[in-house]
């Protein structure tokens, strides 16, 4: 089987991502609230950057863009900053590591630019937490959110932050050292699992 590749995302590509949401939505509910206007929820706010996964018949099977976050108004000028935001994986694509790889293709934007990573992930998403953590992720807070469930309840927010890294430097986290240092050089690849929340 030829890996999905990961490239960035075209207007073109919108119908194939709307689909594969669309997919992820009826099994993993992500979004929470299935949005009016998809095509329109996937571009706004407009993005810095997205990118998509694709199979080998060119049909797309993750996604994930990068937002970046405006400074507070009349505060001080902040760390530049992005979100992490539309990140998901098709079930059928899932233990491909796709998850991590696309998170690692929004981190390697950011290193680039001198930018910090943030993203908040609805309560319940374990295995989500789970994918963030392993690549170094950190979580800052919680907070509810402005929105409520399909169910009108309130949905608690789980904040995430990833400080970017100085060029030239290539410090991973501390469990993924050991892990990488566990696995001979040919099977190593972009670890994690996929996941359907950011």
């Amino acid at each position: 089987m030829i890996p999905p590749r990961i490239r960035r995302r075209r207007a073109t590509d919108l119908d194939g991502c709307v689909a594969a949401l669309a997919e992820v939505h009826r099994v993993d509910r992500y979004p929470l609230n299935w949005p009016a206007d998809p095509h329109r929820w996937l571009r706004e706010p407009h993005p810095a950057r997205a990118w998509v996964a694709v199979d080998a018949d060119g049909a797309v099977v993750g996604h994930v863009a990068v937002h970046r976050v405006p400074d507070p108004a009349g505060g001080p000028p902040g760390r530049p900053t992005a979100e992490v935001a539309r990140l998901f994986v098709v079930p059928k694509a899932r233990g491909l590591a796709l998850g991590s790889a696309l998170l690692d293709r929004a981190r390697r934007w950011a290193d680039k630019r001198a930018t910090d990573l943030v993203l908040e992930l609805a309560a319940g998403g374990a295995a989500a937490a789970a994918v963030y953590e392993r690549a170094g992720w950190r979580c800052v807070g919680t907070s509810t959110a402005p929105w409520a469930a399909p169910d009108g309840s309130p949905v608690s927010l789980r904040h995430y932050t990833l400080r970017h890294r100085a060029p030239g430097s290539d410090v991973a986290p501390a469990s993924t050292a050991r892990r990488r240092a566990s696995r001979p050089a040919a099977s190593r690849s972009s670890g994690g699992s996929s996941t359907s929340s950011s």
